[in-house]
């Protein structure tokens, strides 16, 4: 029997031109909601924040030299933070630009907070991330990640469109629903049964069909699903608007702090990426040994500079995006050439009107039903890295950790907290503070412990 042909693409492989536009574009549908939600929910721009993400990605591409295929987006960890200096009595004289110049400063300080630590990382080695952040706390973190979102996810599913009167609102909101299950089902059956290139663009896909049951739907009911209006605008090309840091010592006291709790994070994304990629190589038959694990400290110099180029123009600060990381899982497609070309499209789409505007017509259903499918898959690869570091569930010290981490970073992401947990008279952000504990935590128990650190890969 002809053993059958496994289709993927490694870091350092190149699809086709047509094949590479198309995953790109995949990539960029995936990261585009999260990325504008932050700059909505901040206040910042939401073309200069587009701009500032493919910009970063390029940076970090560049900076770590093509070997990490990862792209950067705006990260919710620091919506609180930044929200505290947008919204800050003090500021609150100041026009939009001039606050967001504020808090950029301190955006772009939290990114020295990364460099330093890639270049801690750098020096005494891998076996002190081990013993700092090992697969307990990482694995722990992308899960809370993860099921952080499903509120989010399913918020989306169930969007009413504007202009619905109060007797519709009902069956608008089962529309909705219809909307965001046929998008996911869709997507779903397309990863699972498509074969060969196909198989590559699930998301793609299921955000086509998604669409397509919407203006179906919208027809049928006159409910406007998708906005036909943001096509009216016939401006052709326009430039974000680009503000430069202001310094501010309240906005490094607020934002800066952050990018520590980010370090597990992007810590989890990266030994997501060595199990995948390393699985796909084994699985093309592939002799290469992708060393991605090991550059965790390359990762956090690139991450740190992305923060500074974003919040040097007036993007918020960011981190690689796990959504991405779940659509090369999916897709089997961890080309670096895709990221590159996803963030030059990416920047030219924050200048193009048409294009942006097409973006911003899919409708919130289309967008829930891919964030279920997502957001729920960035969960399980947080199992997947306990799984591949051969985590012992019986030990009492791993089931402390994991337990602390997924009650305070999942319990102080929903209601009543909704992401902030109070704490003697201030707000901590619940994945940041479960973070933080995770990590204290593991470290006091591991205090005479003997035991060898995680096998290095």
């Amino acid at each position: 029997m002809a053993k059958e042909k496994v289709f993927g693409y490694l870091p350092d492989e190149n699809p086709r031109f047509f094949e590479l536009i198309l995953f790109a574009l995949q990539q960029i549908v995936v990261m585009f909601p999260a990325t504008v939600l932050v700059a909505l929910l901040t206040g910042f721009h939401v073309s200069t924040t587009i701009f500032a993400s493919g910009l970063a990605t390029l940076a970090f591409i560049l900076v770590t030299k093509k070997k990490i295929p990862l792209y950067y987006g705006s990260s919710f960890s620091y919506i609180a933070a930044v929200t505290s200096i947008m919204t800050a009595e003090q500021f609150a004289h100041l026009p939009l630009n001039s606050r967001i110049s504020i808090a950029q400063f301190g955006i772009v300080m939290s990114g020295f907070v990364s460099i330093l630590a890639g270049i801690i990382i750098r020096k005494y080695g891998k076996r002190l991330i081990n013993k700092i952040l090992p697969a307990t706390v990482t694995g722990s973190i992308a899960i809370v990640i993860g099921l952080s979102l499903a509120g989010s996810a399913l918020g989306n599913a169930y969007f009413i469109p504007e202009g619905v009167s109060e007797s519709q609102i009902s069956m608008a909101s089962n529309f909705a629903l219809l909307i965001a299950i046929v998008t996911l089902l869709s997507t779903i059956l397309y990863s699972v049964y498509l074969k060969g290139k196909l198989s590559q663009l699930p998301v793609l896909f299921g955000l086509l069909t998604g669409y397509l049951t919407a203006v179906i739907i919208q027809l049928s009911t006159g409910i406007n699903f998708i906005n036909f209006n943001t096509f009216a605008n016939k401006t052709i090309f326009a430039l974000p608007i680009f503000t430069l840091p202001k310094p501010s010592f309240a906005a490094v006291l607020a934002i800066m702090p952050i990018a520590i709790a980010t370090i597990p994070e992007s810590t989890a994304h990266i030994y997501q990426l060595d199990v995948y990629v390393n699985d796909l190589a084994a699985k093309k038959g592939s002799t290469k040994k992708y060393d991605i694990g090991n550059r965790l400290g390359q990762n956090l110099i690139g991450d740190g500079l992305g923060d500074i180029i974003s919040g040097m123009v007036g993007g918020p600060a960011g981190t690689n995006y796990g959504e991405n990381i779940s659509t090369m899982s999916i897709t089997k497609t961890f080309s670096v050439n895709v990221l590159i070309a996803a963030s030059i499209i990416t920047m030219a789409i924050s200048c193009f009107t048409p294009l942006i505007n097409a973006v911003y017509s899919i409708p919130n259903a289309v967008i829930g039903g891919l964030s279920i499918y997502l957001f729920g898959v960035i969960a399980a690869q947080g199992i997947t890295i306990m799984m591949d570091k051969k985590v012992n569930l019986f030990k009492a010290k791993n089931l402390a950790v994991i337990a602390v981490i997924l009650i305070i970073g999942l319990g102080g992401s929903f209601a009543p907290y909704n992401g902030m947990i109070p704490f003697f008279g201030i707000e901590l952000p619940a994945i940041a503070t479960a973070a933080i504990v995770g990590i204290l935590l593991n470290l006091l128990l591991s205090i005479g412990d003997k035991e060898p650190l995680e096998e290095e890969h």
